[in-house]
């Protein structure tokens, strides 16, 4: 089905936002089923959910750049449409002023009807001709045509790329240079409708700072993907959450605090109707079972034990009793056909125990040590010891060693000098890893290493929440990093650790389930040495922090 999209000369006060009903669908693969939503305008939007969920396929719907297969997308901006894809695809041979230049087109094309207005005038001075100049003047001014090319700068400055050489090759930009390049040029355009994939991916603590206040200054409406929860609770005051399962999106109000409001809401529902179920179930079988022993105690009596009026009260009793016992079994039966699923358990770390009869580990003894600790090119330090108990917070840039300090701590490093003292349980969450053996199914995948076949830890993995059992058998080489980063996941909460090593937990979640992990983090009361990004995280953290920069220490 075809975008409908506004024609330039629509009123601002008609702009719309709207899906009726869309289906999109990759092959036999549906993506979303369905879907109605409406964004007002002026909203600021944040589009949440799993790595493959249809986050990006949404928001390529809304710019037009797919198509439905079914249902109808309005979309009206008159003051322009801007869209910053996760992926870009940027000319060949292309320089910065060909980018800016690119989202600057519907206003360099104004501009030149502006110009050929004014050039039309002076032969023709009528009623006619000033009321299109005024109107192409006011339409121009209100667009931010005059300040186009200073809001370049600005934007150009505000995220870390101050003095842009505009004639300089795009090609010779960094992957995150050109990420920022076109972002700037997004937002200097001043389009109406912002649509942003992952716009702080590649931007510092500072550019991320700016960036949220521009949006939230931006007059016009704004839909953005992101993981990021610091800058969903500073921009956004609704959040489309797109669930995988019913290939649908729900839309919650109040912002991503409202969203976790709204869910924490549903989750107590559903605990509630879990138990209420439970607790049904188990009144249904003792109404059946008590039913059941009055027949057998008149069945035992036999017939021959009344007489007249008895004879046809316990007739009268014996048939109550057997429709009790019919109307609980029946009761009982569609309880159990249609039954509550179990809300997912909580996500736990655990400390693994000293077995009994061994000496239990001195509490001051370190539990990860390394002295004189050196990886040539990529990391050197001189003392480092993590004590149990002790939260270590490890930041810096990229490139400055953080993931490196971590693949030794586990052991998967070995230095090129110094020493390394590890704990015997250490639980590892690494960044990003591909599947060493693609074709084995999920589940055998959260069982390796574990005795015993790997269905005998079905139940263990479904208890998570983290998969349905219909991908259970699903070969981890299809799996999106997302699914792959919940394996991890699964693996190291259900493990007893003392050491938990994790780099950049929270890549690839969705934001409710780093909700989760936080809250396990908060519970456990092992060690814990944490390399993270995210902002949110860095600012709930409570413990020592360390600072990296070129693998040297900085501070901590």
């Amino acid at each position: 089905m075809p975008v409908r999209l506004s024609s330039p000369t629509a009123s601002r006060a008609h702009s719309q936002l709207t899906l009726e009903e869309v289906t999109k669908r990759y092959d036999d693969h549906v993506v979303l089923d369905r879907v109605s939503l409406t964004v007002k305008p002026g909203e600021k939007a944040g589009v949440i959910g799993d790595n493959g969920s249809g986050k990006s396929t949404l928001l390529r719907l809304i710019a037009g750049v797919e198509s439905a297969d079914n249902g109808e997308v309005t979309v009206a901006a008159p003051g322009g449409l801007g869209h910053l894809p996760q992926r870009l695809e940027l000319p060949a041979g292309a320089t910065v002023r060909d980018v800016l230049d690119q989202a600057f087109a519907d206003l360099r094309d104004l501009e030149r009807r502006l110009h050929a207005a004014e050039a039309a005038l002076a032969g023709d001075d009528g009623p006619g001709r000033m009321a299109e100049l005024g109107d192409l003047q006011a339409e121009f001014e209100d667009r931010g045509g005059y300040e186009a090319d200073a809001r370049a700068d600005a934007a150009l400055h505000g995220l870390g790329l101050p003095g842009l050489d505009r004639d300089r090759a795009v090609d010779t930009l960094s992957g995150g240079e050109r990420s920022r390049l076109a972002l700037a040029a997004t937002l200097a355009a001043a389009p109406e409708l912002l649509l942003l994939d992952e716009p702080t991916n590649d931007l510092d603590d500072q550019a991320v700072d700016w960036l949220e206040k521009r949006l939230r200054e931006h007059r016009g409406t704004v839909v953005v993907i992101t993981h990021d929860r610091a800058f969903l609770e500073a921009v956004t005051t609704t959040i489309l959450e797109v669930d995988p399962d019913r290939r649908t999106v729900n839309r919650y109000g109040d912002g991503y605090q409202g969203y976790l409001t709204a869910k924490a809401a549903a989750r107590a529902r559903w605990e509630r109707e879990y138990q209420d179920h439970l607790a049904e179930i188990d009144r249904q079988e003792t109404l059946a079972a008590n039913a059941g022993r009055m027949l057998a105690t008149i069945a035992k009596k036999g017939p021959w034990a009344f007489s007249g009026s008895e004879h046809h009260r316990a007739r009268s009793s014996s048939s109550a009793t057997s429709s009790k016992a019919r109307n609980a079994n029946e009761r009982l039966k569609r309880l159990q056909d249609n039954p509550v699923p179990r809300p997912p358990d909580p996500l736990r770390f655990t400390v693994s125990l000293t077995p009994a009869g061994e000496p239990a580990a001195d509490p001051a003894a370190p539990l990860a040590e390394a002295s004189g600790l050196e990886v040539d090119g990529r990391l050197r330090l001189d003392h480092l010891s993590v004590t149990a108990g002790e939260r270590l917070l490890i930041t810096g840039p990229n490139g400055a060693g953080k993931s490196t300090l971590l693949r030794v701590l586990a052991g998967d490093l070995e230095p090129d000098r110094g020493t390394v003292t590890r704990a015997a349980h250490t639980g590892w969450l690494r960044q990003d890893e591909l599947p060493k053996q693609p074709r084995r199914s999920v589940l055998a995948e959260f069982a390796d290493g574990r005795p015993g076949h790997p269905d005998e830890y079905t139940d263990e993995l479904l208890a998570l929440g983290l998969f349905r059992r219909s991908e259970l058998g699903l070969p981890v080489g299809s799996l999106s990093v997302g699914q792959r980063r919940r394996i991890d996941l699964a693996r190291l909460v259900t493990r007893p650790v003392d050491l938990l090593l994790l780099d950049e937990p929270t890549n690839h979640l969705s934001p409710l389930l780093v909700e989760e992990l936080e809250a396990a983090l908060a519970d456990y009361t092992g060690t814990v040495v944490v390399v993270t990004h995210d902002r949110r995280m860095r600012r709930a953290f409570t413990g020592t922090h360390m600072e990296l920069a070129a693998g040297r220490r900085v501070t901590g």
